[in-house]
């Protein structure tokens, strides 16, 4: 973080335009007042019990040296003022004027935050654990529980639950048209509603387990468990019983946090905490109902002029004034002045905890603000993020963690090839690249190319329990039906699937309009040429197109150099594969010497001299 200037030396070209000997024509009285720029905007709003005292602060030499003062000063032309007869008339007022303002000096919650939760859409027939990223209010079709810190944590707890509670994983177009069990019955994480293998009573009893785990009536489930575990073990299941082992300490991580997220008294309160470098700050909420831990959030706010214990009083009011619904009390780090005109306000309790298990809550909420203010700007954070709006954007039933994407290459006409090529966690995973051979397909048929990879590639996945989460296959709507016709056929319903195809053909660097095709919609989508998600899906073909390519290449220089050799005469398939085993290639054969020739074993002086007189006709040629 850069260092912000000195309050008193902002430079000749920063001085404030604003006229500083006006200040003592200021009211005395207690008030709010709207800093102006020049093109009239508020950028600043702020409370004071002295409104002239307050005000010459921000002008004076030593008078106020928060960092971001000079900044606001610099751009000040024009300040108006409101008097009111209270301070909680000021603070009132001061909430709705940055709310309708939004003064960019100003901690303001934007309405445009994007959350993060878990849902369950229990209203459906056969509902489902999702994973959904909303604006503003949720939509009141299913249970919300978060919002989550991050998307990496709130994706770890999807990936628990669907562990945990066999419901089912696949769209409602999905469910609706099934005829057999998919692969998730098989490894027991769903028990196949879509062909009736249960009840709806059945059924309804994992949703609502899952709904308790999720409000945190997780002591019942953690017995359950317990003693499914020990069963396992006398009957010398020992691998089951690992497995339900790691479960157990996988539940208890998540709902005991370290052994004070469930000593709070079970009240339901609300921690905060913030950290701050400059004007940047990150603020932490954490939601604890019933006396645990459900949930967090946090907020970035930029440009702040607001002392910490301004910050928190603005964001007191524009968060919770108008909910409906509000926890009995709020930790705080630190007392504040208005304190007992908040509580009055809000109809809330507001504590700085001195000791005890409150107070290590609100450590735990200074923790979780200094480790989002470095997440913020953690890389892997903006991959999660950009991976989850991929999904969102191209509404797909799974978070895609791991892309496998499929290209087919027959250059020429010959050696038909083909690549895939995954990509985990937005990143290139060598490991898991393929190269194959297309077998017993005639050259030209890229569908049958295409069907026959992909079928190999997924089968294989399905028997090793490794399925992606994307397959992409680089074409248009041909192709991806093709791909849609495996799936079907290997009962995989879990797996998203797309299409790229790229303007014109071209497999050329640069920015260019692609089209990317799903199952079931009949028109392309056509990302912006600047998107980033548009250059991660071009970045994703393009590799597995190079790796086709250059095993093409690879199978073509091969095939021509075992036909050049088949031509020198008395040189059979094993000398000459004893000859390419020894110097690498044809070239280094045919420079060799006479006597490094000789050392290759079954090679005799009538095959040297027919291999020079062979080399001197090649480099005639």
């Amino acid at each position: 973080m850069p260092q912000l200037p000195n309050p008193y030396n902002i430079g000749t070209n920063s001085l404030p335009s604003f006229d500083t000997s006006s200040l003592s024509k200021y009211s005395t009285e207690p008030g709010v007042y709207l800093m102006k720029n020049g093109s009239g905007l508020v950028i600043y709003v702020g409370k004071a019990n002295n409104l002239r005292q307050r005000l010459k602060q921000y002008f004076a030499a030593r008078g106020d040296e928060r960092p971001m003062v000079p900044f606001l000063v610099a751009e000040i032309v024009t300040i108006d003022i409101i008097v009111v007869t209270t301070e909680k008339e000021a603070l009132l007022l001061e909430n709705t004027l940055i709310k309708k303002h939004k003064p960019k000096f100003n901690a303001l919650l934007k309405d445009d935050k994007t959350f993060i939760s878990l849902m369950v859409n229990n209203k459906h027939p056969w509902p489902m654990i999702q994973l959904i990223r909303y604006k503003g209010k949720p939509k009141k079709d299913g249970i919300y529980f978060g919002p989550y810190t991050s998307a990496y944590a709130a994706r770890q707890t999807f990936e628990l639950m669907t562990r945990l509670f066999p419901l089912r994983q696949c769209s409602d177009e999905e469910l609706k048209r099934r005829t057999r069990p998919c692969l998730l019955y098989g490894i027991k994480r769903c028990i196949a509603p879509c062909v009736g293998f249960c009840t709806k009573e059945e059924y309804r009893t994992f949703v609502d387990k899952a709904i308790d785990f999720l409000r945190g009536h997780d002591h019942k489930i953690l017995k359950e468990l317990e003693n499914e575990m020990h069963k396992a073990s006398d009957a010398l299941e020992f691998e089951k019983a690992a497995a339900l082992l790691l479960t157990l300490k996988q539940i208890r991580h998540i709902t005991e946090g370290g052994g004070i997220i469930a000593k709070v008294g079970g009240k339901d309160c609300d921690a905060l905490a913030l950290h701050r470098q400059g004007g940047e700050v990150m603020l932490a909420q954490l939601f604890f109902r019933e006396g645990k831990l459900i949930g967090s959030e946090h907020y970035s706010f930029t440009e702040v002029v607001e002392e910490d214990e301004g910050i928190y009083t603005s964001f007191l009011l524009q968060y919770y004034k108008e909910r409906n619904v509000r926890p009995q009390e709020i930790l705080l780090p630190m007392e504040l002045k208005d304190r007992q005109i908040l509580e009055e306000i809000l109809d809330i309790t507001l504590l700085k905890p001195q000791k005890g298990d409150k107070k290590a809550i609100v450590h735990l909420a200074e923790k979780n603000a200094k480790e989002l203010f470095q997440q913020e700007k953690d890389e892997n954070d903006l991959t999660e993020k950009m991976l989850l709006d991929l999904q969102e954007t191209l509404g797909l039933l799974r978070f895609p963690e791991r892309i496998e994407c499929f290209d087919t290459s027959n250059i020429a006409g010959t050696d038909l090839v083909a690549s895939m090529v995954a990509f985990t966690h937005g990143k290139y995973d060598k490991k898991r690249t393929r190269i194959f051979k297309i077998r017993d397909i005639s050259v030209g048929d890229d569908y049958a190319a295409l069907r026959q990879v992909v079928s190999r590639r997924l089968l294989r996945a399905k028997d090793e329990n490794d399925l992606p989460d994307l397959v992409i296959v680089d074409g248009g709507k041909g192709q991806l039906t093709q791909a849609v016709e495996v799936l079907k056929e290997l009962d995989i319903a879990t797996v998203d699937v797309m299409s790229v195809a790229k303007q014109e053909g071209k497999h050329d660097k640069g920015i260019t309009q692609e089209k990317i095709f799903l199952p079931g919609k009949s028109d392309p989508i056509l990302l912006p040429r600047h998107s980033p998600l548009l250059f991660l899906l071009q970045r994703i073909r393009d590799e597995a197109h190079r790796k086709a390519i250059g095993f093409h290449r690879q199978r073509r220089t091969k095939r021509t150099i075992t036909s050049l050799i088949d031509e020198i005469p008395g040189i059979g398939d094993v000398k000459r594969q004893r000859l390419l085993s020894h110097f690498g290639s044809l070239q280094r054969i045919l420079e060799a010497s006479e006597e490094a020739l000789m050392e290759v074993k079954g090679i005799n002086s009538h095959d040297v001299t027919q291999i020079k007189k062979f080399a001197k006709t090649i480099n005639r040629s």
